[in-house]
């Protein structure tokens, strides 16, 4: 039974393995930075920056999930709890009434506005400034060629991304 498993070498071992590691830290050092610089969530300021960067930072429901890779049911929650703090609201879609939009607020807004330069500066450190840029364009050509094989429906965002 485990004679056709292609069991990993020590050099592709060691690649998984502190890709794993990374992809464990990372998610808490971007939280940790935005929960005490702006008392968000990495996922709420992600849904704000995609807001913020859509025409007049509106977006469908399911565009947003798919710019941010979140269930609809998810995206819902995180979206009522940014309501409550005043940075988005809800409203049916004209053209499409069984379709609801999220609408960044001008206090989104500032709230974006405020918390990019401190979000930048921590990926900066740890991830952009920390690699040459060859390995920039690595790193870029390593993560799609992963995406294409985990979002086999090119559904994300993230795969459509322009080139320079």
């Amino acid at each position: 039974m485990t004679d056709d498993v292609r069991w990993l070498s020590p050099r592709e071992l060691r690649t998984w393995m502190r890709l794993q590691a990374v992809s464990e830290l990372l998610p808490g050092v971007l939280d940790a930075q935005l929960q005490r610089d702006a008392q968000l969530t990495h996922f709420e300021y992600l849904v704000l920056a995609m807001l913020s960067e859509a025409p007049d930072h509106t977006l469908r429901m399911t565009d947003l999930a798919l710019k941010t890779n979140a269930t609809l049911p998810r995206l819902s929650h995180v979206v009522k709890r940014l309501e409550g703090r005043g940075y988005v609201e809800r409203s049916p879609c004209p053209e499409d009434r069984r379709a609801t939009l999220a609408v960044l607020t001008g206090a989104g807004w500032d709230k974006v506005v405020a918390t990019a330069p401190g979000h930048v500066g921590t990926v900066r450190e740890h991830i952009i400034d920390r690699l040459t840029p060859e390995q920039v364009d690595q790193l870029d050509q390593i993560a799609r060629s992963i995406l294409e094989s985990l979002d086999t429906e090119g559904r994300l965002d993230a795969l459509h991304l322009p080139e320079d």
